[in-house]
């Protein structure tokens, strides 16, 4: 198998940097489940304007990492957690209305990645 390489101009891979290190973290929370540890970050825009990253990573055998993310925009938040809950309670109440899935749930705080898992920068 042969490979190539793109060589990309310096100019253009620092206006890809800049446009990405302004995206300041907010907010964060780790859930470790099994083998896959789950993400949920808020970033800010240069806008002022916030998005949520939902990241699914999972450790493979030869030690690296494969990842999965889902970009959430403000508009989405509504729907996207509507949607979520009544799939989470048909799951529940309609395909596993026996299943005790308390049985999952941890006691333990939420994991919080850097500082301390408040709200930073909103007026809220």
């Amino acid at each position: 198998m042969q490979y190539h390489s793109i060589l990309l101009p310096l100019s253009l891979i620092l206006k890809i940097v800049e446009q990405y290190k302004d995206r300041e973290e907010v907010f964060t929370r780790k859930v470790k489940a099994g083998k896959r540890t789950y993400f949920f970050d808020i970033k800010s825009t240069r806008a002022n304007d916030y998005y949520i990253i939902l990241t699914e990573s999972k450790k493979n055998p030869d030690g690296t990492y494969e990842k999965h993310k889902i970009f959430l925009y403000k508009e989405d938040f509504n729907k996207f957690v509507n949607t979520l809950n009544e799939v989470v309670d048909h799951v529940k109440t309609e395909l596993l209305p026996d299943f005790d899935f308390d049985t999952y749930d941890r006691s333990d705080e939420p994991e919080s990645g850097e500082g301390d898992g408040r709200w930073k920068g909103l007026n809220k």
